[in-house]
């Protein structure tokens, strides 16, 4: 009489059937796994490539090689659910910067990148509370002529009265180091010709060196040996 816990021939029949049915049931499975991703193929159209904002992109943030890394992400969804313009590679947007805040999950577009603002110098040259003021000088040939850049040089705007009747005018400095944004040749002889000099100043400066350029003598800008 045979052992009840022992191995036979029954034994082995019902494991070599029950591994016979785990893969007939695999490939059943397999099979059906096929199928629904075909269907989902069919009903919704080829898939493409796309990128993605893993965080969110803030307006102006340049996108450099590290938040190129951190920041952005591709994805595989169908091409019918991709806007128009959608980045297909993250390195397309090296360079660029959002024009307006981008969320974290959002597609990337072409639309929404520009290459970078360059600074501004003009705003930086002027400072904060200064405006550009053009005025008359006199005597500014020596100015023109050293032929170093003009832009952003500091000067002292020196202002001659004129002469009283019971003596002569008085010489002042009207603002000093101010920044000189440009010097455009004028007309006249010598010392006595008149340029056009644009320069940023402050309201109380300009309404001051309007009122120069109208009754004063001479108007006359003093280059300073630095900045």
């Amino acid at each position: 009489m045979s052992d009840p816990g022992s191995s036979g021939p029954g034994s082995r029949r019902r494991a070599i059937a029950f591994g016979v049915f785990a893969m007939i049931a695999a490939g059943i499975s397999a099979s059906l796994a096929n199928g629904y991703g075909s269907s989902v193929a069919e009903g919704y159209g080829p898939l493409r490539t796309v990128v993605v904002a893993q965080t969110s992109l803030e307006s102006g943030e340049v996108i450099g090689p590290d938040l190129l890394e951190s920041a952005l992400r591709t994805r595989r969804v169908p091409a019918r659910f991709a806007p128009p313009g959608t980045l297909s590679q993250p390195g397309q947007a090296l360079g660029l910067e959002p024009g307006s805040d981008i969320a974290a999950g959002s597609y990337l577009l072409s639309s929404q990148l520009a290459p970078p603002k360059r600074a501004r110098p003009r705003s930086s040259v002027l400072g904060r509370g200064r405006r550009p003021v053009e005025i008359a000088v006199t005597g500014a040939g020596a100015l023109l002529a050293a032929g170093a850049p003009l832009s952003g040089a500091r000067v002292d705007i020196v202002v001659t009265t004129e002469p009283r009747a019971s003596g002569p005018g008085h010489t002042y400095v009207a603002a000093s180091r101010v920044p000189l944004l440009g010097l455009t040749p004028g007309e006249g002889p010598g010392p006595t010709a008149t340029s056009a000099a644009t320069l940023a100043v402050t309201r109380r400066q300009a309404l001051e060196l309007i009122e120069a350029e109208n009754f004063a003598r001479q108007v006359r800008l003093l280059p300073l040996v630095a900045p």
